[in-house]
């Protein structure tokens, strides 16, 4: 079986590693290799377990930039909807 992995680093430096497919499957690490190890054996305990596995297709990343202080267009826009 193969999954799509999802890894983040948190505010402390600390790797997650997720797996999208599997509700729950997730792991945390030092390092990179730490939380690979991790997470397959995460998912081999999460088969055990017999998950509804949601299968998806890997299509990609895309950072989106939201504007989030008060002056902003939206904000300013809603406030003159409102008024």
């Amino acid at each position: 079986m193969e999954f799509t992995i999802l890894i983040e680093k948190d505010e402390d430096g600390i790797f997650v590693a997720t797996v999208p497919e599997i509700e729950g499957c997730y792991t945390q690490g030092k390092t990179i290799p730490e939380v690979l190890q991790r997470i397959k054996e995460a998912i081999e305990v999460c088969l055990e377990a017999e998950p509804k596995i949601n299968p998806m297709k890997f299509v990609g990343l895309q950072r989106l930039e939201i504007q989030d202080d008060k002056t902003g267009p939206y904000f300013r826009e809603k406030v003159m909807q409102n008024s």
